[in-house]
């Protein structure tokens, strides 16, 4: 049997030659993401980027670069909810390593790259936790080692962690039997907001923070709508939650919040519609409670609300929406 560490086992499965996510159904096709729960979500944000473009002083073009772009829906969805002058001045990028899908709008430019001196808003939706990463475990003497996997999913001991990783573990996870070594997430996270000239960058994905790491991991696949072991053969999605305050770049100004509080920033909220326009207009209340439940689904704080989002800005305000949200107990708010 061949045995490798997590972390090229992920690469391989993922994004290799015959990769998950080189598949032609894309995420769509095997669990349900906040893009795919309701376009409320992409009016929310075309509503930021609206915000983003404000706190820029309305540059001429403005970026739209949506990290981990599946196969386009976010962005579709987000040019559509625009008003024109906006949409006009929209520069839209999917970074995605599969090819470009059919019927997407021209203006997309479909890259496996993130460009760089970008302006604008940087958007990476469940990104991260498929950023390839090594596990470690504690042997009988306390010892943390990789974690090294089979072709099938069976796990073994090997080496004990070397220097950056064995830092990091120190530094954002001391604690724990079974440890996810955030160092490669934080990396790729780096890099896209060193993407970003000026403009703003958010990372919504499921999180921990050090008050609350999971003592023995998240490491788990997807496959057609349901949680399977993980098995690095590309058969399924293999994901790991993130640490999303390791992840923060330094020097930028950074908050930390929850989907929930997020989203209701930017006004997306589950109320029902009054009963009074059940009699005065039955298609529009019909319309209201639909959207309705679309909302609260996309806030509900035991699903896709407790997503973390993660915003930084980069030579720029926080966009007026975003400022003073609650933090997350557990988490520290970062200042430049």
């Amino acid at each position: 049997m061949t045995w490798m560490r997590w972390r090229p086992a992920m690469e391989r499965a993922l994004y290799g030659a015959d990769g998950f996510y080189r598949g032609p159904e894309g995420p769509a096709g095997h669990f349900r993401t906040s893009v795919h729960a309701s376009p409320l979500f992409a009016g929310a944000v075309a509503r930021l980027l609206a915000e983003t473009d404000e706190a820029l002083g309305h540059p001429a073009e403005l970026a739209l670069a949506d990290v981990g772009a599946g196969r386009g829906e976010l962005l579709t969805g987000v040019l559509s909810a625009l008003d024109p002058e906006l949409a006009a001045r929209v520069r839209p990028y999917a970074v995605e390593l599969a090819d470009r899908p059919a019927g997407l709008p021209e203006q997309v430019v479909w890259t496996d790259a993130l460009p760089t001196g970008l302006t604008g808003l940087l958007f990476a939706n469940e990104w991260l936790d498929n950023v390839p990463l090594d596990i470690a475990e504690a042997d009988e003497d306390g010892v943390l080692r990789y974690v090294e996997v089979g072709a099938g999913g069976e796990e073994r001991l090997g080496g004990p962690l070397e220097g950056a990783d064995a830092a990091w573990a120190a530094r954002w996870w001391p604690d724990g039997e079974r440890i996810e070594i955030g160092r490669t997430r934080d990396e790729a996270w780096a890099s896209a907001v060193a993407a970003l000239d000026r403009g703003l960058a958010v990372a919504v994905d499921y999180a921990h923070s050090a008050a609350d790491r999971p003592p023995f991991g998240t490491l788990t696949g997807f496959r057609a709508g349901r949680e399977v072991r993980p098995v690095p053969d590309g058969s399924c999605d293999v994901t790991a939650h993130v640490a999303l305050d390791s992840a923060a770049a330094p020097a930028v100004h950074s908050l930390w919040t929850t989907q929930r509080a997020a989203l209701h920033a930017l006004g997306v909220h589950g109320g029902r519609p009054p009963l009074a326009l059940a009699s005065t207009d039955p298609a529009a209340y019909l319309r209201a409670l639909g959207g309705a439940g679309e909302a609260a689904e996309l806030t509900d704080p035991a699903g896709l609300g407790g997503f973390g989002w993660l915003a930084q800005a980069v030579r720029m305000p926080v966009p007026r929406s975003l400022e003073g949200l609650p933090t997350p107990a557990g988490w520290q708010t970062l200042l430049p």
